[in-house]
């Protein structure tokens, strides 16, 4: 592979790179939001507002949600750590 091929490919990877980050961002702010409506839905049945049942079911989603969200952020990082490997090694070839 020459060296405009590798830098290339390099390109087409960080910028692969870029749109997971991008993605995972999205996702975690989703996350956070959801977070923010539980925190909402626990205060409301402190006060006797919100059915327990339907509580736990949505607390039992987003909990499963929320592994879901950091097995991929972690997978995310995995690839991004991959591609500042592949980065460094290139640089390094380099004249």
């Amino acid at each position: 592979m020459s060296g405009d091929q590798a830098l290339e490919e390099l390109e087409r990877m960080v910028d692969l790179a870029l749109e997971e980050l991008d993605r995972l961002r999205r996702r975690a702010a989703e996350a956070d939001r959801r977070c923010a409506e539980l925190e909402a839905l626990l205060s409301s049945f402190r006060v006797g507002e919100e059915d327990p049942v339907a509580t736990k079911a949505r607390l039992t989603r987003l909990e499963a949600e929320s592994q879901e969200m950091k097995a991929r952020i972690e997978q995310g990082r995995e690839g991004v750590e991959r591609l500042l490997s592949r980065i460094r090694f290139l640089e390094d070839q380099q004249p």
